[in-house]
């Protein structure tokens, strides 16, 4: 900064007042500065700024499973809600969820200086690892449970598989099959209760669900097994990705798609309109989940710690071609 001053033959205090874009410096002087600035190559130090003011502007993403479609959704909103805010992101992979390892996380990430953390671990996951979060950031936890005393911030998951179990019981289907996501997986848990509650609600029988693991292939599985059950008049997969698979095991099967066998889906990926037929799911506003995630962590760090807020994003029914009434 001396140096940039001299250049420019301004005083340091001047360089600093263009430096952080203070007004009360004429555009003549201004531009002599930042020509100085230029010519040296000289950069503001982010680091001594945060530690005069006490931010750094940067949050913190722990994070498992990455290849998954919510959780990469999950984190594009995030970065996109923090850099709006002018928020810079950190993310931290966890390969394996326990104690030493999402501790060893906030400490790479407190040390990599951010203001807060945001968790995106499914809820079970977590909590059968008995981890206990550190204290010394503001948290926010993402698709997890509320057992713990910072911000829950979730899509509401038994809504939308309420809306896909109700809207095939409109139709006039007789009961609902439900393809499952992971039995460790929060989300999953939630959309099959709420496809449970709703069968219930309505006095029908519940069939016995089937399991898979968020992926085509494992609901192509799940679909084989459905399509060879002539009872099976409509099916709710936990994802889009495996009511694919299921369309394409009914397919295989010679069962017709809505005409025999109605199909609803759960994320509305951009694909699901392109599929055949296309996909009647339940969007997730992946953006509202982005942008509650980040205001409710800018929320804990001005307020000094955590608020225990839970959020919930609602859900919406998208009807396309995969679902029909019943005949007969």
């Amino acid at each position: 900064m001396a140096d940039v001053a001299a250049l420019a033959g301004v005083s340091g205090q001047t360089v600093s007042r263009v430096a952080n874009n203070r007004t009360n410096v004429d555009a003549t002087t201004r531009a002599r500065v930042r020509a100085a600035m230029r010519e040296l190559g000289y950069r503001p130090n982010g680091a001594a700024r945060a530690l005069r003011s006490g931010a750094f502007h940067g949050i913190g993403v722990i994070v498992f499973e990455l290849s998954t479609f919510g959780t990469t959704r999950t984190l594009d909103a995030i970065a996109t809600a923090a850099t709006e805010r002018g928020y810079a992101v950190n993310l931290m992979p966890v390969l394996d969820i326990n104690q030493r390892a999402v501790t060893a996380a906030f400490n790479r990430l407190s040390a990599q200086a951010v203001d807060g953390v945001i968790i995106l671990i499914e809820a079970y996951l977590l909590d059968e690892a008995g981890v206990q979060l550190p204290h010394g950031l503001p948290v926010v936890v993402v698709d997890s449970s509320a057992h713990y005393d910072y911000p829950v911030v979730d899509t509401d998951q038994f809504q939308g598989a309420g809306q896909a179990t109700g809207h095939l019981l409109d139709l006039g289907h007789r009961t609902v099959w439900h393809v499952g996501g992971p039995v460790t997986s929060y989300p999953a848990a939630h959309r099959r209760r709420g496809w449970e509650q709703t069968l219930f609600d309505h006095r029908r029988e519940v069939p016995p669900v089937l399991f898979g693991d968020w992926t085509a292939p494992s609901g192509y599985e799940a679909g084989r097994r459905l399509a060879a059950d002539p009872a099976v008049t409509a099916i709710f997969a936990a994802n889009d990705q495996m009511a694919l698979g299921v369309l394409r095991a009914l397919h295989e099967a010679g069962r017709a798609v809505p005409g025999e066998v109605s199909v609803v889906g759960f994320d509305d990926m951009e694909e699901s309109a392109h599929f055949w037929p296309p996909l009647t799911t339940i969007r997730q506003s992946f953006s509202a989940l982005g942008q509650h995630s980040v205001e409710s962590l800018l929320e804990a760090i001005a307020a000094g710690g955590p608020q225990p807020a839970p959020i919930s994003v609602p859900t919406q029914l998208i009807v396309r071609a995969s679902t029909g009434h019943k005949n007969g």
